[in-house]
């Protein structure tokens, strides 16, 4: 008799941290990596949110809180989602988590019973079937098209959805593709959804970093009806370089929000308390250090973008949102597992396979690091593509 659950047998570790650690380890061992595989900013956590934690600490601050965190904070994330986004919601329908991705894991599992579907975007952050599959549901995957910049159409979706449809998981800025849906496309979407009762996962954890001019919207502002349908996923680790702190939200519809509340309180209770603290400084002082890092990420991803758009063999659709390239390497002829173990091995270069997203035959890039590496890793890249 197996000692594991079943639901375990068809469960998959993440891709993305394995490419990151096995690069870790070789950098360990001193040999010279160009690492494109970070999902995290690689900008310090600004010292006023650090100061802020700190002095909480000092203050004794490091008791239970209420399960879904401090009042300051809600109100102040209310606050945010009111001014930033167009959205009203009271402190009570705004929970505090232990990161985005556990915000989108109770989301998950307050909506989502057992043979329930859950539509699903590929290429998709590769947490989501992985969350669905956990709590008894099942992805519907829905290809979407490289000439469409990788989103979704409403089209796509009304065709996706059967009787057991449940959920359409909607993540804007994109993570791996860098898509930002517009407005328009937005409203399409919840057009449908509205017409059948599907509830939108919307996971904006990258909402401020957008180029070109492009404005990030939320799903949830575009009607009174995409409101009540929508559970919003932010978090402080992008947008703040906060990843290692661990605090994420929800906002949704009151009797989404009371049963996150008693998930929360069975699971892990209240997130850590003096890092609360330190999000309330972040959304309450400076906010120069998040201009600051769009306008370097902004020029990195140019950068790439010109290098990549002559490297033969592959192709590239300019990402709008988040700080990651979604390259195409149809054209090569290699599984994603093989040309990023061949790329790593024999080149020095890592990058995530696309087959952590949905979609085999492409590598995700990451721009949250070093124009120095972005440089070093893009000449061997070029190299390797070049070869093959």
């Amino acid at each position: 008799m197996s000692l594991i659950a079943e639901k375990f047998s068809q469960i998959s570790p993440s891709q993305t941290l394995a490419i990151t650690a096995a690069a870790k380890k070789m950098q360990a061992e001193g040999q010279d990596i160009a690492s494109f595989g970070a999902g995290e900013p690689d900008f310090d956590t600004p010292q006023h949110i650090k100061d802020a934690a700190i002095e909480a600490l000092q203050a004794g601050r490091t008791k239970y809180t209420a399960a879904t965190g401090i009042p300051e904070l809600r109100q102040a994330i209310a606050e945010k989602l009111l001014l930033e986004n167009n959205l009203e919601y009271s402190p009570s329908q705004i929970s505090v988590n232990c990161g985005a991705k556990h915000s989108c894991y109770n989301a998950i599992l307050a909506c989502c019973d057992p043979g329930d579907e859950v539509v699903i975007p590929a290429p998709y952050w590769t947490s989501y079937p992985e969350m669905v599959r956990l709590v008894g549901a099942e992805p519907f995957f829905v290809e979407t098209k490289r000439e469409n910049q990788w989103k979704l159409t409403a089209e796509e979706f009304e065709e996706a959805i059967s009787g057991r449809t449940r959920m359409l998981i909607l993540n804007s800025p994109n993570n791996p593709t860098g898509s930002v849906y517009t407005k328009a496309e937005l409203e399409a979407i919840t057009e449908v959804a509205a017409s059948e009762d599907v509830i939108i996962l919307s996971d904006e954890i990258y909402e401020k970093l957008v180029y070109n001019g492009r404005k990030h919207v939320s799903i949830a502002s575009v009607s009174e009806e995409a409101k009540n349908l929508t559970i919003t996923i932010n978090g402080l680790s992008k947008v703040y370089s906060m990843t290692g702190w661990r605090l994420g939200y929800t906002a949704a519809p009151p009797e989404i929000a009371e049963v996150i509340d008693t998930i929360q309180s069975h699971t892990t209770s209240n997130p850590t308390t003096f890092a609360q603290y330190g999000a309330l400084a972040a959304l309450q002082g400076d906010q120069s250090f998040v201009n600051d890092m769009v306008e370097e990420y902004d020029m990195r991803r140019q950068y790439m973008m010109s290098r990549l758009q002559k490297i033969r063999n592959i192709e590239v659709v300019e990402p709008e949102g988040a700080f990651y390239f979604l390259v195409d390497t149809t054209k090569m002829g290699l599984g994603s597992m093989n040309l990023t173990e061949k790329l790593l091995s024999r080149y020095r270069v890592a990058a995530v396979p696309g087959l952590a997203f949905g979609h085999d035959m492409s590598v995700r890039l990451s721009y949250a690091t070093s124009l120095d590496v972005i440089k070093k890793g893009l000449d061997r890249f070029e190299e390797f593509c070049l070869s093959h």
